[in-house]
């Protein structure tokens, strides 16, 4: 009833008399301007509630990544999206953007030196399979290559594996080579140079990496043995354009058997040491998907702007409790639902979106970004160059406890990151219909928080693309099993709601697309 009384009033608003011509009537259609509040007032509290309890109940046994839960909550968007007559995103007609993970876990063989064999575990570490043989090692001393200094020389280590030590170079007199002075360079502090050791190689082609640190193999080692002991290994995207690369950590004892000299000598050498890495992966494959629609647009087709919320959720605890995750991100979710109504309705109505606006649900969320991460750095189901905005909402259903002043607020972050326009257009779109109290703490560079780096905005940010992430802070029931549904504040979710409804009517339908003026590199 709600809908045909929404599009009955539209209808209306949108015609002339009858006596006026075919012609007239289309001139007037044209120049109309129809006021967004038509379809705001379709996102109602009722409606988000009765959503939200399905959603966000035991049935769908707290949605994680990969198990049973996660595939009815797709199941569920999906049908609402067919129910909506929101088509899906992909040409084929299917809803589902498979996304490919894998939980890491330890593999298991061993090494090979002359013959002689090492298991792993002992007194070599590995995270990940490696098979392979090499007729001789590449000894590249510290394994560094900087400006003023370099240990590879001429050596052309491509398709080889190259030993490598910590530590930097030392003059006669003590001091360091790369600093010219007492004070050790960045290559001297582990955390911060493995990483960039093992880059260098990988650009300089080699096929792998001995790394030999007398001081940290034992850090190492604790690692192995607690994900030995505590099956936990990290989800991961399997990246499907990934150049096969082994990093495998040695301690001493390994170390010298490979090169007896390896802790005096400071120049590069090919050592006639053959080598056989076997080394299977165990790791555990997990099928998960994101969820994408879309409504097209009716004069800037191939330009798209992108609302998102996380499907997921952190799953059943160990003791059995299920964590249905309602603000968590039931309300991003069911948010997300309830504007794509509002939109198909102006769209029914001949009011749709001057700019395509693609209503993606992600997955692997709460496992570092994933599903967000593989739709724009592997698959983006449309170009991230014609990609004008993102709308991220994660958590727009409570009130932050922390949090002093009007009820009525949200948090936003990141709305003045990349545009500037961005902002001000939030600004004044609040302004007019909404009448938020729009809190910009944890916008803050020095928030201790990070939270512009939690959330699924971030994988658009990274690539310029403006965003602005809608959030209500955190509170005692976040990640535990008491976030449910009658808990959320649904006058402030649908205030909240309507809000991101608005700012996405201006975006898709304003004249020219966002100015990147603040664009990183």
């Amino acid at each position: 009833m709600k809908k045909a009384l929404i599009l009955l009033v539209s209808l209306v608003f949108s015609c002339n008399s009858s006596q006026k011509t075919v012609k007239e009537k289309a001139e007037a259609k044209a120049t109309e301007k129809v006021s967004p509040t038509t379809y705001a007032t379709s996102i109602t509290e009722n409606e988000l509630k009765d959503h939200l309890y399905i959603y966000a109940s035991d049935e769908f046994e707290g949605r994680e990544t990969g198990q049973p839960g996660q595939k009815k909550a797709i199941e569920y968007i999906k049908a609402q999206y067919e129910e909506l007559g929101v088509p899906a995103a992909k040409p084929n007609g299917d809803y589902f953007q498979n996304v490919p993970l894998e939980v890491s876990n330890l593999p298991t063989g061993k090494l090979s030196v002359n013959g002689k064999d090492f298991g792993i575990g002992d007194h070599v570490l590995t995270f990940g399979a490696a098979q392979n043989a090499f007729d001789n090692i590449v000894y590249i001393a510290y394994g560094i290559e900087d400006e003023s200094y370099t240990d590879y020389g001429d050596l052309d280590v491509t398709d080889k594996i190259v030993l490598l030590k910590s530590g930097e170079p030392k003059n006669e007199d003590g001091t360091y080579k790369i600093s010219g002075s007492t004070e050790p360079s960045v290559w001297s502090n582990m955390s911060e140079s493995l990483t960039k050791r093992i880059q260098i190689a990988v650009e300089k082609g080699a096929k792998g990496v001995l790394y030999y640190d007398a001081q940290n193999f034992d850090r190492f080692k604790r690692r192995y043995q607690y994900m030995e002991t505590n099956n936990s290994g990290r989800m991961e995207l399997v990246d499907p354009n990934a150049t096969e690369f082994y990093s495998l950590f040695i301690d001493q004892n390994l170390a010298e058997e490979i090169y007896p000299s390896i802790n005096t000598d400071e120049s590069a050498k090919i050592l006639t040491t053959t080598l056989e890495l076997n080394f299977e992966s165990s790791n555990d494959k997990i099928s998960s998907e994101n969820v994408a629609a879309i409504i097209k647009g009716t004069e800037k087709p191939e330009e798209y702007l992108v609302i998102s919320s996380h499907l997921d959720h952190i799953g059943i605890s160990s003791n059995g409790e299920i964590n249905n995750g309602a603000d968590d991100d039931g309300s991003g979710t069911v948010s997300l639902l309830e504007i794509a109504e509002a939109f198909k309705l102006a769209a029914d109505a001949g009011h749709g979106p001057k700019r395509s606006i693609v209503f993606l649900h992600v997955t692997g969320e709460e496992k570092g970004l994933l599903g967000s991460q593989y739709y724009t750095d592997y698959e983006p189901l449309f170009p991230l160059e014609q990609t004008v905005a993102n709308l991220n909402i994660d958590m727009i259903g409570r009130i932050d406890p922390k949090r002093e002043g009007d009820r009525n607020y949200i948090y936003l972050i990141g709305s003045d990151k990349l545009s500037t326009e961005l902002h001000e257009l939030s600004e004044e779109i609040n302004a007019k219909y909404a009448n938020l109290e729009l809190d910009y703490t944890y916008n803050d560079e020095n928030d201790p928080n990070r939270f512009y780096y939690r959330s699924d905005h971030y994988n658009f940010a990274k690539n310029n693309i403006p965003i602005i992430f809608y959030f209500n802070g955190t509170h005692d029931d976040y990640h535990r099993p008491s976030d449910t549904p009658d808990k959320i504040n649904y006058d402030l979710l649908e205030n909240r709601s309507r809000l991101i409804f608005y700012t996405a009517w201006e975006i898709a339908n304003r004249n020219n697309k966002l100015v990147v003026d603040k664009a990183t590199e």
